[in-house]
């Protein structure tokens, strides 16, 4: 059904252009041959300088329609982008001619105010021409600008600038006819001139578009990303959930079509899936800050400096045989801090100790150069196994101890399962506390340490106090 609908849309879009893009071209005969009649009968260079402008535009016109046509075209084998630069093709086409013409037009009103005489003959068609011309010129303007704006041409867009600067070059050769025939009557022979000026004044304004349109056509032939849209994008991106960094964003148009590729960097625990719910997030958003947006999203692994440090950390106690814990990474100015405990045999000597964590010091510091401080705390190994038994039944002011302990804490929702268990001469607790699913685990850990802390100040023999924390 989405498909079916799409299609549709596709349909009536593409048809609506080619309709504006028609009825231009029967626009752009009328004026032509209206202007070139008038402008031969009296004369008038700036009358056929809007003849030549207004056959400009028949040509631009034309290209213009065909441009449309091809350029919606789906995507196939041969041009898999599909065949959106034909738009741009023509408006470097249509810049080319307005250039031309132009060069004509200035030649010819140069060589009519300094070198040769020319009369132009000013009547009722003359000024009826150009008004007729403006009439058509501001209808034109509007449907062209509209269907530009409603399916982002830039074909009907450099088709709609074409008919907006004839309605001022129109006006500007109306001022420059009503010049000469105040000349003609007041006998002021310098007006008679103001028709090859009026020339001159609409050369410029067509070089002028012709440089803006030629501009933004090679732009887009140039694949230069459209202004403020790679920012926007970048924008919206970074704040979708999952987004660790954006490496980079880069946008390009294609006549209508626009195309954005965006590499993102995700957390390397992500499963495929995971990745993939990142990825089709910042297609939605990208689409949100420019809509029809055809989006490529390219995802990585997120470097994440002190979860790679840690494990350098480790793999290089492993290669000692030794037994690192709480292993800390902090930026600090500059440099990195190391904080961890290192584990020991609890025979070893502190000379013996401090000779391994010199050791693993050294060795850290040789392979991670970033590290410019180490602070180690060197603790006895535990245990593998102990012989103990449960004295559970035989502890109540232990077990009162952890009720009051958790009792004082905020966040938690229940206990159970309070074990005491002696080993030689301590003791060591377990209890199970559940916590809302929400909670941060940095808070929970806060919180079974504090528990662990009372419970060991009210019950010295208490060694070791393990919460286990359940939502």
């Amino acid at each position: 059904m989405t498909t079916t609908t799409t299609s549709a849309a596709t349909t009536t879009a593409q048809r609506e252009k080619n309709s504006a893009a028609a009825t231009s071209v029967v626009a752009a005969i009328f004026l032509t041959a209206m202007k070139l009649v008038v402008g031969v009968s009296t004369g008038s260079l700036g009358i056929l300088a809007e003849a030549a402008h207004s056959a400009l535009d028949l040509v631009a016109a034309i290209v213009t329609l065909f441009a449309v046509r091809f350029s919606g075209r789906p995507a196939d084998q041969e041009h898999q982008f599909g065949h959106g630069k034909i738009e741009n093709l023509s408006a470097l086409f249509e810049t080319v001619l307005l250039l031309i013409t132009c060069v004509w037009i200035i030649y010819e009103a140069i060589n009519r105010l300094f070198f040769e005489e020319v009369p132009v003959e000013v009547s009722f068609w003359s000024f009826a021409v150009m008004g007729i011309s403006i009439v058509v010129d501001v209808s034109r303007s509007r449907v062209l600008a509209r269907a530009a704006k409603k399916y982002d041409s830039q074909a009907l867009e450099a088709d709609a600038l074409h008919f907006s600067t004839d309605v001022w070059s129109s006006s500007v050769v109306i001022v420059g006819l009503v010049c000469v025939l105040l000349g003609e009557r007041l006998g002021i022979p310098w007006l008679v001139k103001a028709d090859a000026v009026a020339a001159l004044v609409v050369a410029g304004i067509v070089v002028y578009i012709s440089l803006q349109l030629g501009k933004r056509t090679v732009d887009g032939l140039l694949d230069s990303a459209p202004a403020g849209v790679g920012a926007a994008i970048e924008e919206k991106v970074r704040s979708v959930p999952g987004v660790e960094s954006v490496s980079s964003v880069r946008v390009r148009r294609s006549g209508p079509e626009t195309f954005a590729d965006v590499t993102i960097s995700v957390g390397r625990s992500l499963t495929v899936d995971e990745a993939s719910t990142v990825a089709l997030a910042v297609e939605d958003v990208v689409r949100m800050a420019a809509p029809s947006t055809d989006v490529m999203v390219h995802t990585v692994p997120h470097d994440d400096v002190a979860q790679d440090i840690l494990r350098h950390v480790r793999l290089i106690a492993g290669r000692l045989r030794l037994g690192v814990h709480n292993i800390e990474v902090q930026q600090i100015g500059e440099g990195i801090y190391l904080g961890l405990d290192l584990e020991v045999t609890p025979d070893l000597t502190l000379r013996e100790a401090h000779i391994l964590a010199s050791k693993l010091e050294d060795e850290v510091r040789r392979e991670i150069p970033a590290i410019t401080q180490i602070d180690t705390h060197i603790e006895p190994r535990p245990q593998v196994m102990e012989i103990g038994r449960d004295v559970t039944a035989q502890s109540g002011e232990v077990i009162v101890a952890v009720k009051k302990a958790i009792g004082d804490m905020p966040l938690i929702t229940g206990y159970h399962s309070i074990t005491v268990l002696q080993s030689n001469n301590h003791l060591d607790v377990s209890v199970h506390c559940t916590f809302d699913e929400t909670v941060p685990i940095r808070d929970v850990h806060s919180i079974a340490d504090r528990i662990s802390q009372q419970v060991k100040n009210a019950i010295p023999r208490v060694e070791r106090v393990i919460v286990h924390a359940e939502p």
